[in-house]
């Protein structure tokens, strides 16, 4: 008679156990694991990407035909080094502004002023690298454009 109880018990215990671990497993899938990025008014992020430890040239796609004003650059979770740096309009004209070779994590480089009237960027291309411990991940860059015309609400 006590061994029915102890077994009832037990799998209460058990059925207990699972639904905890199903509804902690629900919250950490259902939360998001993406960090909101507080932007400036006027300024809309443009691009992203993922700086590798090597030296890396990309060009990233600007996917927007929005005339910008100014552009800065930021650098996340690791430092990045920054050899060259060009902007693409979307007529062809290129601008290779100078900027510093070094721009620390969490830091934002000063506004790249393209023109009074905005231009339409068409890609932006970077020769560039992530400092530090391939153990620790990359860092990423990240590229704010200035509207020329705010938004209207």
């Amino acid at each position: 008679m006590q061994s029915i109880f102890a077994e009832k018990k037990m799998k209460k215990n058990l059925a207990g156990v699972w639904l905890l671990l199903i509804l902690i497993f629900t919250v950490t899938a259902c939360s998001s694991s993406r960090k909101t990025i507080a932007v400036e008014e006027g300024w809309d992020l443009i691009a992203e990407d993922y700086v590798n430890f090597v030296k890396d040239k990309d060009v990233i796609q600007v996917v927007s035909n929005t005339p910008y004003t100014d552009i800065k650059i930021q650098a996340e979770k690791k430092d990045i080094v920054i050899k060259n740096f060009k902007i693409v309009y979307l007529n062809g004209d290129k601008l290779s502004p100078a900027i510093g070779s070094v721009l620390k994590a969490g830091e934002t480089s000063n506004a790249i002023h393209l023109s009074p009237a905005g231009k339409i960027v068409r890609s932006i291309e970077f020769k560039y690298r992530s400092t530090g411990s391939i153990l620790k991940g990359r860092g990423r860059v990240l590229i704010f454009g200035k509207r020329l015309y705010s938004y209207k609400y």
